[in-house]
């Protein structure tokens, strides 16, 4: 901790931080008292975490120190994990090109489904095969809330409580990655209310991984299809989530 809130003081000057220049100053960087003026705590209280003390330290203060220091996304993590508490998990969004460049990849992953979700399963990209088989609609949908709430899916899914299930806990298991987001207890609040089934399934904190499964879909009355529904992470993120669906027959080709 001491080595590096050191360093980092160090690489700032106070006109970097809107503070005035007084007098001649022997050492390069802001003192530590005008980091606890910018960070609102007191000189005292900030040298002990600096020299690394045993002392009581909130997020609220750990968050004002970064601030004041400026630190960049990696720095704010380990600013936590130095001071013995998990970072909290911070919204990353997509740049238009990357948006860009996965509606592409959903595109040309026909005629097989494909589609991608933010973190609250809201519907960013989807491709003409996942609207017509999975009932996924446009972008801005949320996904969770389709499914549940669309009666036509229970025709479209021959075993449509195990899908449900398998949803509902990796969209607990994406919760949990982020459970200083209020907006997650406020959409499974919307789902239990709107849904018998969803209430059910969440009462019961089963949760599920992301790894493959099979789906089985009825595209046509007598007819059923069989899918291997792959999860994917981008860029070592836990969000955006790229669901990506292969034939259940052309996997078996390519393993066999």
């Amino acid at each position: 901790m001491r080595h590096f809130l050191r360093s980092r003081r160090a690489r700032l000057s106070p006109g970097d931080v809107g503070l005035r220049v007084g007098g001649r100053r022997n050492t390069p960087g802001l003192r530590r008292e005008e980091v606890a003026v910018l960070a609102g705590v007191s000189a005292s209280w900030y040298t002990w975490l600096e020299q690394g003390r045993e002392i009581k330290v909130s997020e609220d203060v750990l968050e004002a120190v970064s601030k004041a220091l400026n630190l960049d996304r990696t720095e704010h993590a380990h600013l936590y994990l130095l001071a013995g508490m998990n970072p909290p998990a911070a919204r990353q969004e997509m740049s238009p090109e990357e948006l860009c460049r996965l509606r592409l990849a959903v595109e040309v992953w026909q005629p097989a489904p494909a589609f991608v979700v933010d973190r609250y399963w809201n519907v960013l990209a989807s491709n003409a095969p996942a609207r017509a088989l999975l009932g996924v609609q446009e972008a801005g949908s949320n996904y969770l809330w389709s499914f549940f709430t669309d009666g036509r899916n229970r025709n479209r899914y021959p075993h449509w409580l195990d899908v449900a299930s398998r949803l509902v806990g990796q969209f607990r298991v994406q919760a949990v990655r982020f459970l200083d987001d209020p907006n997650f207890e406020h959409l499974a609040r919307r789902l239990c209310s709107a849904s018998k089934d969803f209430d059910r399934l969440w009462a019961g904190h089963e949760t599920r991984g992301s790894g493959i499964a099979t789906v089985e879909v009825r595209p046509a009355p007598g007819r059923r299809g069989a899918f291997h529904h792959v999860v994917m992470g981008l860029h070592q993120r836990s969000e955006p989530l790229l669901m990506l669906y292969l034939p259940a027959q052309i996997a078996g080709d390519r393993v066999g």
